[in-house]
């Protein structure tokens, strides 16, 4: 699990990352440092553990890890959902976002099970 650019997990987590970093610039000024900033620290996150976890020599390391990621998908989740019921004209775009997190979610889950 060394080379992390090899997981479909983190390709799919890091294609999250780009389209919602690029999706937060539709975002109103008044949210792009608060709401927007929140959501792309989240989704960059997901990658980050997952590529930092790949680099531990133990399961229980690198399940911490895939842990931290999934924990970071779900807040990925709540910004989304906040966005839509905040901007309807926005859901579109963010439904789109939450079907790409919630398969992320998905393979961190199955990760997860298949370390513990």
């Amino acid at each position: 699990m060394k080379d992390f650019k090899r997981l479909i997990v983190w390709q799919k987590s890091f294609r999250l990352f780009i389209d919602c970093h690029k999706f937060c610039r539709k975002l109103p000024p008044e949210e792009k440092y608060e709401l927007g900033s929140q959501l792309r620290r989240a989704a960059f996150s997901i990658t980050a553990n997952v590529a930092e976890g790949s680099a531990k020599a133990t399961n229980p390391h690198k399940k911490t890890y895939l842990d931290n990621a999934l924990g970071s998908a779900y807040e990925v989740e709540t910004a989304l959902l906040a966005i839509i019921e905040l901007y309807p004209d926005l859901k579109t775009v963010c439904e789109i976002n939450l079907g790409i997190c919630i398969e992320v979610q998905k393979m961190l889950n199955a990760l997860i099970i298949k370390l513990s």
